[in-house]
């Protein structure tokens, strides 16, 4: 995507809260049950990180945009949650957790197999004995989409379109997508792209790592995770 920035900036951060997906609850109430403290690969504005500490789990840091660490520091019961600006394949926190987590897709913001990898790497490290490393990560049907690319209409009113605009390339795996949305006050873009990859890659990824898949749900409730899942969260653990 030509011109496209992956850094998440004032505008996206001041709006990335807008739109919540709704199962923030159900996946705090899974993440808490691994342990006492935690480290958040992106933690972004800390949608996930502040009720997770609210539910009593010591919660830290990564991530890549200042402007996003900027809005969590905004809001109430921030205090205590360290955050190290730096990229989630490669900064590291000094410190080791009995959970280290990834949601939200997040793991596809790095665009090459070999950044994913060190993503894994890099989570091993900060892993106690005994700690595990959560994914949460859509699966991906784009490739059996005609010519690779597609529109969605995801809203639909008098005065106002959102179009879901999306390009892949099955070769490099990047999904390009650009949410447009075109209303009486002008036109708006949103750009993201994506290296996606199915869970039998993210578990070679782990292997690597010196990680072995411990468990597979196709949600935050338990889902048996099956072929008409929509995503899987996954559950890592050292290898023996």
């Amino acid at each position: 995507m030509k011109g496209f920035n992956p850094s998440f900036g004032p505008e996206t951060a001041s709006t990335y809260d807008n739109s919540p997906r709704g199962d923030e609850v159900d996946t705090v109430r899974f993440l808490a049950g691994f342990g006492a403290n935690a480290l958040e690969f992106a933690i972004g504005t800390g949608r996930i990180a502040l009720p997770l500490k609210e539910a009593g789990v010591d919660v830290g840091g990564i991530e890549l945009s200042p402007h996003m660490v900027a809005r969590l520091r905004e809001k109430p019961g921030n205090e205590g949650i360290d955050v190290v600006i730096g990229d989630m394949s490669r900064a590291t926190t000094g410190r080791t957790y009995e959970l280290v987590y990834l949601v939200y897709n997040t793991i596809t913001n790095l665009l090459t197999q070999d950044d994913q990898v060190r993503c894994f790497e890099n989570a091993a490290r900060h892993l106690a004995p005994g700690g595990v490393f959560v994914i949460e990560c859509g699966l991906p049907s784009w490739a059996a989409r005609r010519r690779h690319q597609f529109i969605d209409v995801e809203s639909l009113e008098i005065d106002r379109v959102g179009l879901d605009v999306n390009r892949y390339d099955p070769v490099t795996q990047i999904l390009d997508e650009n949410h447009v949305e075109i209303s009486a006050d002008g036109i708006r873009f949103g750009a993201i792209r994506q290296r996606l990859a199915y869970p039998a890659e993210f578990d070679l990824m782990a292997r690597i790592a010196g990680l072995r898949l411990r468990d597979r749900w196709g949600g935050w409730n338990g889902e048996e995770f099956t072929a008409t899942s929509t995503r899987h969260v996954s559950v890592y653990e050292a290898a023996a």
